[in-house]
């Protein structure tokens, strides 16, 4: 199984070329469309003196939505110890950074001088002006950068054990090289796995309400304004249902034909689809309650305006759009309530596919729906989209289907450590005449063992035994293992607790300080120190700052990033990531002894007993 995430077979690899040969093109029309808007500036697109945000925004409100998804899924999952996440957290969390990604290009354009878009940072400039903290389009800046730098994150940690496998199977010395930087060095040692599996649980732990708060933040760009349409308490928990509702729709288009392409049947069952299924449904009946409850406090409220941009978006210029957003968002969901429909891929496929296209109508709906008719009848006007505007839509998702491609097709989607099996190592000792001219320093003796009950009988033998300096290698976490080696726990939280203090304390001093000491402003009538206009900054920054502190523990509690150990020069350790488990006794232990310590391995079942020399 964990070879078909390495290499597509023939019939999965003509598809994917194919693919890859439409995404290619629609990169090339997204360039060149670029190419076109820095030219001829922001006019090329169908944004006029009403709607001044057109599909530039509309595009960044439905990628981050899908970006949002893909990393809450993979966390919620994790820290709820749900076995079916196993399947699809990968394509999930790569889903979310390809995601990312299109969507930050978008505020970006909008900006008119994308290369300018320092001036959102908050650094001393020459002239003595600052970013304004009260608004929520700086929010969004701070919210999406630590979303973003905390899901890379998330992702790259997920991938270490997986960048080792490549590494160790690598052919080429350039690739080794290649895979050795990106693993850094990782060995699977018992600390290293205890470690690994404490920061990701951690990160799912902070990620999680960074998720519900990021996409909080998105909606306040419109829920703060006072636009018809805009202005309510209820669009945070509906743009997060929303997010959610999306991002599953996304993510089953991505599953099922990757699914079918690369013979994923085993790993990934009808019964994990059928789950998704569900959670789907779950997250779209809460969006139907969003729309309903929409529709009851504009009633309720008594604004008539409120009550008009309601019936304008049903009945008006748009209303074809607002009946395709209810059918697929409401109607097509429904089919879903049937076992037969959750449980048949193709038919799910479709079902996704309807709800990703009506998520993207409500988001034009909200954006030009509210604009294009405010208040003053004479400023009415009609929202076009160009040529132009279709082609950086369509671009963007040639984008995100081409990194897809990529990344599915040089990175395994199923990790190794959840296959536990797969192909022969393609190097060995033998022909990599490097590693077997190791130094000539004695590091130690290493046992090696075919499964990890052995390895979890010679760490507490070798502990009865007295030994107090060894160490053990597995291509999967082995529970209790770093106990049985007299290992002290992995504590990570005390350093992320102590780097969020210090992230929340940062941004709320520099928000204090520029719009309350430096640059005060008078901004809606309120008093320059107003905290809670900090809460969403201040809150972004320390999640920053917990991530940081939990990076910096995992550095400390593993020696990594160390691309070189002695250990490595053991013959066939590149095994030590796929199906071999490793026990290594140091030389400077206190009982060491090389004749004595080498008989006690032996007694112990060892496969092979080597000298480690380093």
């Amino acid at each position: 199984m964990a070879e078909q995430a390495l290499a597509f077979a023939p019939a999965a690899r003509r598809y994917w070329r194919a693919a890859f040969a439409g995404a290619s093109f629609l990169v090339v029309l997204l360039v060149g469309s670029v190419a076109v808007l820095l030219v001829r500036g922001l006019g090329i697109w169908g944004i006029n003196a009403p709607v001044g945000w057109g599909f530039d925004i509309v595009n960044f409100v439905w990628w981050i939505g899908i970006a949002h998804a893909g990393t809450l899924i993979s966390a919620i999952l994790l820290l709820l110890r749900q076995n079916w996440r196993s399947g699809v957290h990968r394509l999930a969390e790569t889903m979310t950074i390809v995601a990312i990604g299109c969507a930050a290009l978008f505020p970006l354009l909008h900006l008119g001088r994308p290369w300018l878009f320092y001036w959102l940072l908050p650094y001393p400039n020459t002239m003595g002006t600052w970013p304004q903290f009260r608004s929520p389009l700086v929010w969004d800046f701070f919210a999406i950068l630590t979303y973003g730098l905390v899901s890379l994150v998330f992702w790259y940690l997920g991938l270490l054990p997986d960048l080792a496998v490549l590494r160790d199977e690598a052919r080429l010395r350039r690739s080794r090289i290649a895979w050795c930087l990106l693993a850094l060095g990782w060995r699977g040692s018992a600390r290293q796995w205890e470690a690994h599996r404490s920061a990701c649980w951690l990160l799912a732990a902070v990620a999680t309400p960074l998720v519900v708060s990021v996409h909080s933040v998105v909606s306040f760009d419109f829920a703060v304004s006072v636009v018809p349409g805009w202005h309510s308490t209820i669009f945070p928990p509906y743009f997060v249902a929303g997010a959610i509702f999306s991002g599953l729709a996304m993510l089953l288009l991505i599953t099922v034909p990757l699914r079918a392409l690369l013979k994923l049947e085993e790993r990934i069952t009808e019964s994990q689809l059928d789950t998704m299924a569900r959670v789907l449904l779950a997250s779209g009946l809460v969006v139907t309650y969003g729309y309903f409850a929409e529709i009851f406090f504009a009633w309720y409220g008594g604004s008539r305006y409120e009550q008009y941009a309601l019936a304008n978006r049903l009945l008006g210029p748009y209303a074809p759009l607002g009946w395709a957003l209810m059918a697929a968002n409401v109607i097509a969901i429904q089919a879903l309530w049937f076992g037969a429909v959750r449980r048949r891929p193709w038919v799910l496929f479709t079902v996704a596919l309807a709800v990703s296209a009506g998520m993207w109508l409500e988001r034009f709906l909200i954006v030009v729906g509210s604009l294009h008719r405010d208040y003053l009848p004479a400023s009415w006007g009609i929202y076009r989209p160009t040529l132009w505007d279709w082609a950086t839509l369509l671009g963007a998702a040639g984008w995100f289907a081409w990194l897809m491609l990529v990344l599915v097709r040089f990175l395994p989607v199923i990790p190794f450590p959840e296959t536990r099996s797969g192909p022969r190592p393609a190097a060995t000792t033998e022909d990599d005449p490097e590693r077997a001219a190791a130094g000539t320093r004695l590091y130690g003796l290493a046992a090696v063992f075919t499964a990890p009950e052995q390895l979890m009988e010679a760490a507490r033998r070798a502990g009865a035994e007295g030994y107090r300096r060894a160490d053990a290698f597995s291509p999967a976490p082995v529970d209790g293992l770093l106990q049985a080696l007299g290992g002290r726990p992995v504590r990570l939280s005390p350093a992320m607790f102590a780097g969020g203090v210090l992230g929340a304390a940062g941004g709320f001093l520099l928000q204090f300080w520029t719009s309350v000491i430096d640059m005060p402003l008078a901004a809606g009538g309120q008093p320059a120190a107003s905290w809670q206009a900090f809460v969403p900054v201040t809150f972004e920054c320390a999640v920053l700052g917990a991530a940081i502190g939990a990076l910096a523990a995992l550095a400390a509690a593993t020696g990594l990033p160390q691309p070189h150990h002695a250990v490595f020069a053991i013959p066939g350790f590149e095994r030590a990531s796929r199906d071999r488990f490793f026990f290594l006794i140091e030389a400077c232990d206190e009982r060491f002894d090389s004749a004595r310590t080498c008989s006690f391995l032996g007694e112990l079942g060892a496969l092979e007993v080597h000298e480690v020399r380093d």
